[in-house]
């Protein structure tokens, strides 16, 4: 008799995955309600991503770059360092909100510390070197 190995991901990778959700959603729904704007979007496909380019100042359309493969990667960044200066962070608080791998975790620190909204920061130049 052959023993057979299970085929796809093991409850470990579940218990992960619901975890690294979770994180992601309440520190969004926290950042989201800090701007001004309802939590519950955060829940929303699409519509969160929509959200998060107005509390950042950037027009609707950015959201269609999140969905080209590789322009994705660079928008998310972008998108990453304006919600940051959005909330007075810096650039490298950015980067782990524009990195899908660190986004929830930097989501919750953000969310769930007693960093203010100034307004949108792409609105006001975006991009700066400062």
């Amino acid at each position: 008799m052959q023993d057979q190995q299970p085929s796809g991901p093991g409850p470990l990778f579940w218990i992960f995955y619901l975890v690294f959700i979770g994180l992601l959603l309440a520190g969004m729904w926290k950042t989201f309600a800090k701007a001004g704007e309802p939590g519950w979007a955060a829940i929303v496909p699409i519509y969160n991503i929509y959200v998060w380019t107005k509390i950042v100042g950037r027009p609707a359309w950015w959201l269609v770059l999140l969905l080209i493969p590789c322009v994705n990667f660079i928008a998310y960044i972008i998108l990453g360092i304006d919600m940051a200066k959005s909330f007075g962070k810096g650039v490298g608080f950015g980067v782990g909100l524009g990195l899908v791998f660190t986004m929830p975790i930097f989501y919750a620190l953000l969310g769930f510390s007693d960093a203010q909204y100034q307004g949108p920061s792409a609105a006001s130049g975006g991009m700066s070197a400062a």
